[in-house]
């Protein structure tokens, strides 16, 4: 699996706690917070889910 880096680029206040905890399982904390993980089915449809409040890189 490849890699892949994301980063908060928009805060989580005001968004349904649903978006809240798929941000906080992403493992992102604050803006410009950014994780390395693993390409996964499960990763990658999280980040569909929140995709305008992160910013996504291939590595």
């Amino acid at each position: 699996m490849s890699k892949i880096k994301i980063t908060q680029i928009k805060s989580v206040i005001d968004r349904s706690e649903r978006q809240k905890k798929t941000v906080e399982a992403l493992g992102l904390k604050k803006i410009n917070h950014s994780v390395e993980v693993e390409a996964t089915a499960a990763i990658i449809g999280m980040v569909r889910k929140v995709n305008h409040l992160v910013a996504v890189e291939n590595i």
